[in-house]
């Protein structure tokens, strides 16, 4: 949501002109590069302002110009907007994350909490839905994190969720990644013993997972340093403890008002990231009639080249239009990478999904 500039500031990444190349590391006989190699600048590419400029119909594997709409608007169990979005293609169904609403008491308060009070100590719902937006259950999941992406596992009758834990009180955003069961109107804290945090990246910030499910893989995306990476492992070391990544993808990044990030997914080949804000008023630096500065980019894990950008424009006149959350469909006759936007309806937000296949 755009309410907090101080928060969105550290969701900023620019993947264009003026940054520094990408690099990557790589291990496995698959890729070219050595475990532990990293190539830092010496593929001799960057960006380039021409790539950043330009709006490619192709981005990684899939066609931008496919756009069909998932999910109609559709309520989740808070009023707040959405952050991002997971499919459990199992089962053929939605899991959202949103921050609590304001005014609620939950289980072990005192009192009802305030918003901000509830975002900047990363206290989360989780929505079930089905596939046509249908609320099936709901979690509260307090002092995990903003939820900017996450991952759904669906493991015979239980279905886990991948998501940052042990929010940062400074900022709101998670330092770890856990992995919990849903449950169906529990209370969950980050603190609580049963919930075992995996820390790939120690010291850290902006922690947030994905899963690709069909490659066995996770990916982390995370702050380190003042630069953003991405690192993918395999699902099986990752649950061991092993955390030496398959590839780490160290965008060049150069922090811009204008590119809010908002989401990311893994598949195949490549990283997809999302960026972007709502419309503003037709004075402000958004205005509907510029199309929105929404774009998807996807980078190459095995080379950390840049494989595409588009200016999604798909939906144009949806009312407030922030996109928010990535991620790919699995269950259709091909796979489809969705994106998400949260969009006004009387006194809430709702969540509309766009997808776009190979």
């Amino acid at each position: 949501m755009a309410d907090d500039k101080r928060i969105f500031s550290r969701r900023s990444v620019l993947f264009g002109g003026g940054a520094t190349a990408a690099a990557v590391t790589a291990g496995g006989a698959a890729w070219a590069l050595r475990p532990g190699q990293e190539s830092g600048s010496a593929f001799g590419f960057g960006f380039g302002s021409g790539w950043r400029g330009a709006s490619q119909p192709v981005v990684g594997a899939f066609d931008m110009r496919t756009g069909a709409e998932v999910l109609a608007p559709s309520a989740l169990f808070n009023s707040t907007g959405p952050q991002s979005f997971a499919f459990d293609d199992t089962n053929g169904q939605v899991f959202t994350l949103q921050t609590v609403q304001g005014g609620l008491l939950l289980d072990g308060e005192a009192g009802p909490v305030a918003y901000g009070d509830r975002k900047s100590a990363g206290d989360m719902c989780l929505t079930r839905m089905t596939g046509s937006g249908i609320t099936l259950g709901h979690m509260y999941l307090r002092g995990f994190g903003h939820g900017i992406s996450f991952g759904v596992e669906p493991t015979g009758p239980r279905t886990y969720i991948w998501l940052e834990g042990r929010a940062d009180p400074k900022s709101g955003y998670g330092r770890t990644v856990v992995r919990v069961p849903f449950r169906d109107g529990a209370v969950l804290n980050s603190s609580d013993e049963s919930v075992r945090h995996f820390d790939p990246v120690p010291g850290a910030a902006d922690v947030c997972p994905a899963l690709d499910l069909a490659g066995g893989r996770v990916l982390v995306s995370h702050q380190q340093g003042g630069l953003h990476r991405f690192s993918v492992y395999g699902m099986e070391d990752f649950l061991a403890g092993r955390f030496t990544p398959a590839q780490t993808i160290k965008a060049g990044v150069q922090v811009k008002e204008e590119e809010w990030f908002q989401g990311c997914a893994l598949h195949g080949d490549y990283v997809y990231v999302l960026t972007g804000k709502p419309y503003t008023g037709k004075n402000g630096s958004n205005p509907r009639k510029s199309g929105g500065n929404t774009y998807v980019s996807a980078i190459d894990v095995r080379t950390g080249r840049p494989q595409g950008r588009h200016h999604v424009t798909v939906a144009p006149d949806l009312p407030y239009r922030e996109p928010e959350g990535l991620a790919v469909r699995q269950a259709a006759s091909q796979p489809a990478l969705c994106l998400g936007f949260s969009v006004k309806a009387h006194d809430r937000r709702e969540l509309t999904v766009y997808g776009f296949t190979v």
